[in-house]
């Protein structure tokens, strides 16, 4: 293992000798108390904790063959799922003044629709908890707009099965102007090992000043299974340094009765360090009644 990582470093000073190389990452870490349906243990855990590679080759006049190479690194035990590197987003693709079209591993647009409003993303408050469509899809193949189209955002993904011959997408449309966010996704058919499976997300945010507030509704279909969720969430600018932020959602698309509320704080030292604090509350109409109090530390580079 130390090989690989060597190899990613090396190659990352080749690549930015040659100018068009990105070596970009985070380490997120944070020791919590956790309370779960009565076990209670504190624990140190790392969040999403990523090195990647990100790049581009121009071919010819406004055609770029773009790259990346994303992995998960868990700095709390050195594991994730029996390995030291996972998988993340990781393409391969040409962007011209018509959009950009990749291929490899990445986020379905249904997932992405929702980051601007999922405050406690990748900790224990994420949307996740409530709302299916969180998937980060294999052998897929996506359009994103140019960015000539101002305000508008429009994604589609093919998914390739490959292995059950039922394939999926998923599609979007955002809006972004002058603090205003508006967002519809649909997804059919793009979970693994999941037939006749349709997903609708609604999503919305409005920034005035150092307020934002944000809202999302999910509709899950799956055979004769269905649910329906909502989320809610407020972050407020206190002042340069100090971010109030809260959340709560509450669905029956995973389990009945299914809540989760989150509050807490960020400090930032600067554009690429923060500490953090944070309470999250996950319960339900069956077995689960869980708490969370933690504090931690994020540095992207």
């Amino acid at each position: 293992m130390q090989k690989k990582i060597l190899g990613v470093a090396a190659l990352a000073l080749v690549g930015q000798s040659a100018g068009a190389v990105t070596l970009y990452g985070k380490a997120n870490v944070a020791l919590q108390h956790a309370d779960e349906a009565g076990d209670r243990e504190i624990e140190l855990q790392s969040n999403s904790s990523r090195i990647g590679l990100m790049g581009d080759n121009a071919i010819a006049e406004d055609v770029l063959v773009i790259y990346r190479l994303e992995y998960e690194t868990s700095v709390d035990d050195g594991d994730k799922d029996g390995q030291t590197l996972t998988q993340r987003n990781i393409y391969l693709g040409l962007q011209t003044r018509y959009g950009t079209l990749m291929g490899g591993v990445y986020d379905s647009p249904l997932k992405t629709s929702a980051s601007k409003v999922d405050l406690f993303n990748d900790l224990e408050g994420d949307i996740r908890n409530i709302f299916a469509g969180e998937n980060r899809s294999k052998n897929v193949v996506q359009y994103v707009s140019p960015k000539s189209w101002g305000p508008l955002t429009a994604k589609a993904a093919y998914v390739t099965k490959e292995t059950d011959g039922i394939d999926g997408w998923s599609t979007s449309l955002a809006y972004d102007n002058n603090g205003l966010y508006l967002a519809a996704a649909v997804d059919r058919d793009i979970e693994e090992n999941v037939e006749d499976q349709k997903t609708l997300r609604l999503v919305s945010s409005y920034t005035l000043g150092a307020v934002m507030l944000g809202a999302a509704w999910e509709k899950y279909e799956q055979q004769t299974n269905e649910g329906n969720g909502y989320f809610a969430s407020l972050q407020w600018k206190l002042t340069d340094k100090w971010i109030f932020k809260t959340q709560y959602g509450q669905s029956d698309i995973k389990v009945e009765g299914r809540e989760t509320f989150s509050i807490g704080g960020d400090y930032k030292f600067d554009k690429r360090t923060r500490a953090f604090v944070y309470y999250t509350n996950n319960e339900d109409d069956v077995i689960r009644d869980d708490n969370y109090l933690g504090v931690g530390m994020e540095l992207k580079f």
